[in-house]
């Protein structure tokens, strides 16, 4: 399991694995097209969010482009393009048959802008074309009447869960492994979904694992500290006691702490 947080300093601690303390496991193209690719996803994001029109800031910014609601949640966003540009990394260096599902709340649009970015999107959706009368398309619609949800929703490709639906993403993880031996499920859990009873219980699902007829769960626990209007609990306790809790539901934890900026891109520990 793994967390990334949005701290001032770089902090890995891997639970007798060796891990402690790597860094720089990209080549630097590597590293400069995945934070290319990162900070493309980031700014659809953002797109989506917030602007109403003016998609590609060809002129200054007005009051007229930003939409008179908002509603999505900007920070659990960079985590989740993190961990999904770093996945297809591994996807396509060790030919994995590996998904993500996407559980934190109003967390749309990490997955329909890295859709778009891959152009699945248009592939599926026509209208939103490749382009910047697509990109309007695409950001005036989340989270808009007549448009698309803020979470993951059905509309979105490739869509086994119900984003919006707190607390349900790690037991579709486990649903989705079960009888499938060859399959990875990346879970990214928010910590305010983390909160709920249903995902509570889930960590116990590993006990009904198979690893010789069953696939394999990999829960990414994506901590930024807060939920609707307050901070998480699984946030502000100890380090130590976070990792015992895992630790007792039978889950060997690592985690890791990053500043979501350029530099970042190099902390994900490949083995």
């Amino acid at each position: 399991m793994e967390k990334t947080i949005s701290t001032l300093e770089h902090e890995s601690r891997g639970v007798g694995n060796g891990l402690a303390g790597r860094r720089a496991v990209l080549e630097s193209d590597e590293l400069r097209k995945m934070d290319a690719y990162w900070r493309a996803a980031n700014y659809l994001a953002v797109g989506q969010i917030y602007l109403y029109d003016n998609p590609l800031l060809r002129e200054p910014l007005k009051l007229a482009h930003v939409k008179p609601l908002v509603v999505g949640h900007w920070g659990t966003t960079p985590g989740q393009n993190f961990i999904y540009v770093h996945l297809n990394r591994a996807i396509k260096k060790y030919d994995l048959n590996m998904f993500y599902i996407a559980g934190p709340g109003h967390g749309g649009a990490a997955l329909v802008g890295n859709t778009y970015l891959e152009g699945t999107y248009s592939e599926i959706y026509p209208n939103i074309t490749q382009d910047e009368a697509g990109m309007k398309k695409l950001f005036t619609q989340f989270s808009f009447p007549g448009g698309i949800s803020s979470h993951v929703a059905p509309t979105t490709p490739g869509s086994i869960h119900e984003g919006g639906e707190l607390g349900y993403s790690l037991s579709h993880a486990f649903g989705a492994a079960f009888d499938n031996p060859d399959l990875i499920v990346a879970c990214v859990i928010g910590d305010g979904e983390a909160e709920t009873g249903p995902l509570a219980t889930a960590w116990q699902s590993n006990k009904f694992l198979d690893p010789i007829t069953d696939g394999a769960v990999l829960p990414i626990l994506h901590l930024n500290g807060y939920k609707i209007s307050n901070p998480t609990v699984l946030a502000r306790i100890e380090h130590e006691e976070l990792e015992q809790f895992f630790k007792g539901a039978g889950w060997t934890p690592f985690s890791w702490k990053a500043t979501i900026q350029r530099r970042c891109m190099n902390l994900w520990p490949r083995r």
